[in-house]
């Protein structure tokens, strides 16, 4: 597959429209060369607002159109979460995705170590807080040689652990295996959110950059990555960037922190956080309440978190 590299932006105070979107897609395509079996990439329901499940949803029926003798297959990016209930798919992506298309991803028994990052390299960007190789797997279904396109579906928001999300975090951890999901978490947590949130140099990130150039490049991969904000009338999509290159990421990058990055006059003293029970279920994403806002929390603050749905 060619190097290519595209972008869509919204019209100043509107999101992009379907017709658009579609559009945006089918370049896409055009992009990609001949068609054939195809598996796709985006986040599960823990995502709510990212506008991936419209991608995953369009992307779908665009190929199916296109190549209507390809497998085309939708495999969520998990990472350590619980696989998504019938319920949520249907939530989510819609009806118009069969059952039968969706994979699971197995983050302990359904991946293969396709190559390392050398521990003098670890040590090195992490200013000698980690000196440990970190083992890179992925989920095998991305190893198959049939698929002509595999197309990793997701949003660009500032985070915790990696400083702006998505790009080869989807695969590398949203497909990953165990250790590069918890050397990955690790490293992030020694260097210290603070320093990463928002930011696009991180650690962590050059860890997944040595990754993708050494590993993930010889795999037919394309990056689809919206930048959104949630509105009174629903998720809008400000920008799609897609492409083989780290450009499209860089670029939404850019984007998202004049979209979705938050600065206070003053910290606050006291902060009430809802979680939506339909995205928030766990401890490990309902912690999201506390380092999304510690940053701006003053000192001896105090945060109340509401969360009905965390079991």
């Amino acid at each position: 597959m060619k190097a290519f590299e595209l972008k869509l932006l919204a019209p100043q105070g509107r999101g992009l429209e379907i017709g658009e979107i579609r559009g945006f897609l089918a370049q896409v395509l055009d992009a990609c060369g001949e068609g054939g079996d195809t598996l796709l990439l985006p986040p599960d329901m823990t995502r709510l607002h990212s506008g991936a499940n419209v991608l995953a949803r369009e992307m779908y029926a665009l190929v199916g159109e296109r190549t209507p003798a390809a497998q085309i297959k939708v495999m969520p990016a998990l990472g350590t979460h619980d696989p998504m209930s019938r319920e949520e798919k249907l939530a989510f992506f819609g009806d118009s995705i069969p059952d039968d298309a969706y994979l699971i991803h197995d983050w302990k028994n359904g991946v293969e170590k396709i190559g390392e990052v050398p521990a003098a390299f670890v040590k090195e960007v992490s200013e000698g807080l980690m000196d440990e190789d970190i083992s890179i797997e992925v989920n095998r279904e991305l190893l198959k040689p049939e698929y002509k396109a595999i197309f990793s579906l997701g949003q660009v928001v500032p985070h915790e652990v990696v400083g702006m999300a998505n790009y080869s975090k989807n695969i590398l951890v949203g497909v990953g295996g165990n250790n590069i999901i918890n050397q990955s978490h690790m490293l992030g947590a020694m260097y210290g959110m603070e320093r990463m949130m928002g930011r696009v140099g991180t650690p962590v990130r050059k860890v997944f950059d040595y990754a993708q150039e050494h590993f993930l490049a010889k795999l037919p991969i394309v990056y689809i990555l919206t930048v959104t904000t949630n509105t009174p009338e629903g998720v809008a999509i400000h920008g799609l960037f897609a492409g083989t290159t780290r450009a499209p990421y860089e670029e939404a990058c850019a984007l998202a922190k004049e979209k979705n990055l938050i600065f206070v006059d003053q910290p606050f003293q006291k902060c009430v956080v809802y979680l939506d029970p339909a995205e928030f279920k766990s401890t490990w994403l309902g912690n999201k309440a506390v380092y999304r806002t510690r940053m701006a929390m003053a000192q001896d603050g105090e945060l109340s978190i509401l969360a009905p749905g965390v079991r």
